[in-house]
């Protein structure tokens, strides 16, 4: 299970009425790694000038891998974060998560980093199995 649903969001969801806020909260304490991790490279960009930020430390453990991983391959989840911090994500490998102002959307540095060339070329042995 990705995320620790309490009972009132359950019964909000039910009834049909979810609100953002309730749903990233249940995301930063169910998966507290991957939230610290996003909400860490959305501070070095705003604090900085660069067009993104990125990480290139490997999770801890395989605990903090799979956070990472479920709250990246649920559009739910990822949506949800991206407007809370008012940003867009890339992903690369098992870890390499970069955060982009939405304006720099398809221009050259975030094509560059999700092109196909770019996934290759980040590939190493050690991400086989990760």
């Amino acid at each position: 299970m990705s995320l620790d649903v309490s009972p009132e969001l359950l019964a909000d969801a039910e009834r049909g009425e979810i609100r953002e806020e309730s749903f990233v909260e249940t995301v930063r304490t169910s998966l507290p790694y991957a939230y610290t991790l996003i909400a860490g490279l959305v501070g070095e960009l705003r604090d900085g000038t660069a067009e993104f930020a990125d990480n290139h430390t490997p999770p801890p453990s395989e605990r903090e891998r799979g956070q990472l991983l479920r709250a990246l391959s649920s559009d739910a989840i990822r949506g949800s974060l991206e407007r809370h911090f008012g940003v867009t994500l890339a992903f690369m490998n098992c870890h390499r998560v970069a955060v982009f102002r939405p304006e720099a959307v398809g221009g050259e540095t975030h094509t560059r980093f999700t092109s196909l060339r770019s996934q290759i070329l980040n590939q190493s042995p050690e991400f086989r199995d990760c």
